[in-house]
């Protein structure tokens, strides 16, 4: 039996009544943080103890590592990535910036592979609106659908040829969400049209991509009481129907303060709204014991999603250079001539 939901860990090590708990509950998978890293061989050891609590050696393990403001593995063991906007900023020529993306996410997945990491919660997706809250700002690709689908795309693509699998997030669109999720609850007023044009399309380059994150955002053209990921309509008509998005569907973090109502509700609730998986990462064992509570066990649809989500990494990630890959990715960086 898996229970479909990932949970975080408190500290560096696993602790005994943490790994008890694991056992028991038995998640589909973990997320590190930034409290959770403090060198490659301790990573390596948390990841395989992670694993070794379930009995389940390919359990995914996640981590937030975009670039810019959010990367939880950075000096002195870890190479500093630029933000996707930075990126996106550097070379004028599509074709340049798309090379430049992939390869920055390449050396990401390098980096992860060796550490046992076999999930980036990256890239965001999101197109950022006029006023909208810099919580997403540098973090997208560009500010059209068109930028941040080829850019966000090119990064997936990145991960996946090192063996990574890339999470979209914040679907179907955070971009205009005028608060941060993390402390409020965000409520986007566009029509159904303006959000179809341009925070959909933007996903629609993705939409076969193995794993998406929701959004805490209420679209109150679709329905005015509930954000993403706890609406049964926002998850059927715009992100399966409208984007065509048939992969794993993640929650965004359950403890967010964007969500009310305690943390078995907020479980339940975005599982019966149609979330696959329902995602806990502050590592509170209280919290996660109320988050077990109200998860059910990982069947049906979503068992075939999470199967097909992993089956989509390669056996063997492709050929790499390391090098010669950072060698290149500093030139690109750096606005030399493409040849």
């Amino acid at each position: 039996m898996t229970l479909a939901c990932v949970f975080g860990c408190a500290g560096l090590t696993l602790q005994p009544e943490e790994a008890a708990f694991f056992r028991d509950a038995r998640p589909w998978g973990f997320i590190l943080f930034r409290r959770n890293v403090e060198s490659p061989e301790q990573v390596r050891a948390l990841c395989q103890a992670l694993r070794g609590a379930i009995d389940q050696p390919t359990a995914p393990v996640m981590i937030d590592q975009e670039g810019g403001r959010v990367q939880r593995l950075g000096p002195p063991h870890w190479r500093r990535y630029p933000a996707a906007g930075v990126l996106a900023a550097v070379r004028a020529d599509p074709f340049a910036a798309r090379e430049l993306v992939r390869l920055g996410a390449r050396l990401i997945a390098d980096d992860l592979m060796d550490l046992g990491v076999t999930v980036d919660c990256a890239p965001v997706v999101d197109v950022p609106s006029p006023g909208g809250h810099q919580v997403i700002g540098d973090r997208a690709y560009g500010r059209t659908p068109a930028d941040v689908g080829l850019l966000a795309r090119a990064f997936a693509e990145g991960l996946l040829a090192g063996g990574v699998a890339p999470v979209v997030k914040h679907i179907p669109g955070h971009g205009r969400a005028t608060v941060d999720s993390h402390l409020q609850l965000p409520v986007a007023d566009a029509g159904l049209a303006e959000l179809e044009a341009v925070d959909l399309a933007a996903f629609r380059i993705l939409s076969d991509m193995p794993i998406a994150m929701t959004a805490h955002v209420v679209y109150r053209a679709i329905d005015p009481q509930r954000p993403a990921t706890t609406s049964r309509r926002v998850i059927a008509e715009l992100i399966r129907r409208s984007i065509g998005f048939d992969g794993l569907l993640l929650s965004d973090d359950l403890s967010m303060n964007a969500l009310s109502g305690g943390l078995r509700q907020r479980a339940r609730a975005a599982l019966a709204a149609g979330c696959d998986v329902a995602l806990h990462c502050n590592g509170d064992l209280a919290e996660m014991r109320a988050v077990a509570a109200g998860t059910r066990t990982l069947s049906g649809d979503s068992a075939a999603r999470a199967r097909a989500a992993l089956a989509r990494l390669p056996r063997t990630p492709e050929p790499f250079d390391r090098p010669a890959a950072v060698e290149r990715f500093e030139f690109l960086l750096g606005g030399g001539r493409v040849q």
